[in-house]
């Protein structure tokens, strides 16, 4: 069902200052198979490794550019699928202030090969930025129609649903932008069954958590230690509320780790092992949320 966003989308904005080819497989005696367009290999990360996406060493984007919402024609999303017949469940990506650059599509072929359905959603209308300043004028035009942005979303959940290979269970993820985003249609958006967000803006206010439609999920939280705009104080608020509404939760604070620090893992070593545990935590809690 759909609830407003209003409330909880105006809070977002103070956080954010701060190709398609095809893919082959081996089968067992050596010999390449041809995948269809689209689809991803299997080949989950081993417990110790962290996906090729966030290394900054990720092959080119494998998967297919789609028309999900059909509000509006220049939004394009792209979607990655496990190879296989299914059925698979499915994950909605939401890309941070600059919009659906390769790194999230490069995170959705993460994310199928891992097993998961993976629609990296736009919710700029098919526009990046390229700076501080342009990418926060998008913000800002997004944030402006909240009706919006749960009209977006909610067309991604009723495509990957409407699909025959899928099981029909999603779980939304975001980073910065994208994480308040995924917390605030927890609230406003169509019923799904995860949540799991990377240092977004944050609600500490129980109320609005307690709603006649408060979440029925858990909630997936990693955050820094070193992010100035979203505190440690701020995310422990959040826990409280979050245990106030009888939501349940997994969030942690990394030490020693700014904002940002899980999507480009490249950009300094000292990201690594938090990132790894997060990684870790983040496959758990699908694995227990939406498989």
């Amino acid at each position: 069902m759909t609830r407003s966003l209003a409330a909880v989308t105006a809070l977002l904005v103070s956080c954010l200052a701060g190709c398609t080819s095809e893919e082959s497989e081996r089968a067992s005696n050596g010999t390449e198979i041809e995948l269809p367009e689209g689809r991803i290999a299997s080949k989950p990360t081993p417990p110790d490794s962290l996906p090729l996406a966030i290394l900054g060493t990720g092959l080119p984007p494998r998967g297919v550019p789609v028309r999900y919402f059909e509000e509006d024609s220049a939004t394009t999303g792209y979607l990655a699928l496990p190879a296989g017949p299914g059925p698979f469940p499915a994950v909605i990506l939401i890309h941070e202030w600059d919009g659906l650059v390769d790194r999230i599509k490069q995170m959705a072929d993460a994310m199928a090969a891992e097993g998961y359905a993976a629609l990296a959603v736009d919710v700029f209308g098919g526009r990046t930025g390229s700076n501080p300043q342009a990418n926060m004028a998008l913000v800002q035009e997004a944030l402006a129609d909240s009706s919006r942005l749960v009209r977006n979303l909610d067309a991604a959940v009723r495509f990957l649903r409407a699909r025959p290979e899928l099981t029909g269970r999603v779980a939304a993820i975001g980073w910065c932008f994208g994480g308040g985003i995924a917390l605030s249609y927890a609230l406003g958006g169509e019923t799904h069954e995860g949540t799991a967000m990377f240092y977004g803006r944050l609600i500490t206010d129980p109320r609005q958590l307690i709603t006649p439609d408060t979440i029925s999920h858990e909630i997936y939280g990693t955050f820094a230690e070193m992010d100035r705009t979203i505190p440690p104080g701020e995310v422990e608020r959040f826990v409280e509320a979050l245990r106030q509404a009888g939501i349940e939760n997994d969030i942690h604070i990394y030490d020693d780790v700014d904002h940002g620090f899980w999507l480009y893992v490249d950009q300094d070593p000292a990201r690594r092992a938090p990132a790894l545990d997060a990684w870790q935590r983040l496959k758990a809690y699908l694995a227990r949320t939406i498989r």
